[in-house]
């Protein structure tokens, strides 16, 4: 159905062709079995668990006593990081040799091997390389995002990108929930197979979550066209992506009203972000959730975040975008004073069911509410490329940050007061986008 090699030349790539757009959406389905399985369900809980020796949750990092989550935390900052600062480079590097999909397949099997290192980890001592497979992963998973989202122009017209963006969404659901419930009953039945080794049915789904991002992933990789243009960029060297993101940076200076708002982005979206990957981290060691509460609570988050997406789309619609970001962001500051007095499974599945509810709207009105505020100037992807840069730095700030708090106080209950005052900086400058006058929206490039 799918391997039907697209046209290699990039000038000849026929836009909304089903069977490029159904390969294109399936490395969603491949890559997204990274965020639940490796990034949100089953591997923070059993790296709380191996890391947990006599009661104790500390481990040794380059000699340095550290508490396990908080290296945890503090490696997947740095993780994105990394990728905050070299996409720009790379995108310009994939233009002008126009090689996106070689560069795709190298972050896709970075990630993949990333996970697959997660297998041998299966005792304290091995923490090293659990938190590099970690890190490999994540950087695999944020980096090839980037070229992936690079050929969406490419294989569809304006008026169809929403809907073939809806189907790589679609996909990725589909694929990652269908590997979580996998895993699940193998975990369920454990018992009933036989396996007394309680890190068998975990590291092994570390291993499949590899396997299965790499292997379906070679439906996209066979598909699409190697490259995006038919000859260089003109007049662009490879360093022009942080010249792109410097002359953004210098039109924001007269754009006061965009300024205000991707620093309000900045604060909100390193809670968001912040929680999404750390929530299940702090459901096992502070609320003592077993993996299968865990995975349970995840594919709870997953179904509750469509509905959520929807419900803020109709708010936004019967109001405005600023007002349903702001009724968003105080949705998540009660969440966050709430999640301090979290003691019982049930005030974590409250907790979790309103996250759910708040997680795909910020998300999506975030987005869409900075394409209707940038300027006509003709350097949309510059303004995106900003953005994204913006959101990855967040995430940096916002994991390093929660890690360090962790690790001074010895427990994420104070690193929730500080995502409470993120969330509170965010409203107070969304308030201000709110009573400031708009601009005119076109500015010389």
């Amino acid at each position: 159905m799918f391997l039907k090699p697209a046209p290699s030349l990039p000038g000849s790539i026929i836009k909304n062709d089903k069977k490029t757009i159904n390969a294109w959406a399936m490395y969603d389905w491949a890559n997204s079995a990274y965020a639940l399985v490796i990034a949100s369900a089953i591997f923070p809980a059993y790296y709380n668990t191996i890391t947990k020796v006599n009661g104790s949750t500390k481990i040794s990092i380059l000699g340095i006593s550290i508490e396990n989550t908080a290296a945890y935390s503090i490696n997947l900052g740095i993780a994105f990081g990394i990728v905050a600062l070299i996409s720009p480079l790379l995108c310009c590097v994939s233009d002008y040799n126009s090689n996106h999909r070689s560069f795709m397949k190298f972050f896709c099997y970075l990630g993949s091997i990333g996970c697959m290192m997660l297998f041998f980890f299966n005792e304290y001592h091995l923490v090293h390389l659990a938190l590099a497979g970690m890190l490999l992963a994540t950087v695999g998973y944020s980096g090839s995002i980037v070229f992936y989202n690079s050929y969406l122009p490419a294989i569809a017209t304006e008026d169809r990108q929403d809907k073939v963006s809806a189907r790589g969404y679609a996909f990725g659901y589909i694929g990652a929930t269908t590997l979580l419930i996998l895993n699940l009953v193998f975990i369920l039945n454990q018992k009933a197979l036989g396996v007394s080794d309680d890190t068998l049915f975990p590291r092994l789904s570390f291993l499949l979550t590899g396997v299965w991002w790499m292997g379906f992933a070679q439906i996209p990789l066979h598909v699409l066209p190697i490259g995006l243009y038919t000859a260089k960029p003109k007049g662009k060297s490879i360093f022009n992506g942080y010249m792109e993101l410097k002359k953004v940076w210098n039109q924001l200076k007269s754009q006061h009203k965009l300024r205000t708002f991707l620093f309000s982005f900045f604060f909100y979206i390193m809670g968001v972000q912040t929680v999404m990957f750390m929530a299940s981290s702090f459901g096992n060691k502070v609320v003592h959730l077993n993996t299968t509460q865990l995975i349970i609570t995840v594919l709870l988050l997953e179904y509750l975040g469509i509905g959520g997406a929807f419900l803020f789309a109709w708010i936004s619609k019967k109001t405005s975008n600023l007002k349903a970001l702001m009724i968003a962001v105080i949705t998540w500051i009660l969440i966050c004073a709430g999640s301090y007095f979290i003691i019982t499974p049930l005030h974590f599945y409250i907790a979790a069911f309103f996250i759910g509810m708040v997680m795909g709207g910020i998300q999506s009105l975030s987005r869409s509410t900075y394409a209707k505020m940038i300027p006509q100037t003709g350097n949309n992807a510059g303004y995106f490329s900003f953005f994204d840069v913006c959101e990855k730095t967040a995430m940096m700030c916002g994991l390093i940050m929660w890690g360090y708090l962790d690790n001074l106080t010895g427990s994420m209950r104070n690193s929730i007061i500080a995502l409470g005052v993120w969330f509170t900086i965010g409203l107070v400058l969304l308030i201000i986008v709110q009573k400031m006058k708009s601009v005119p929206q076109t500015l010389t490039s």
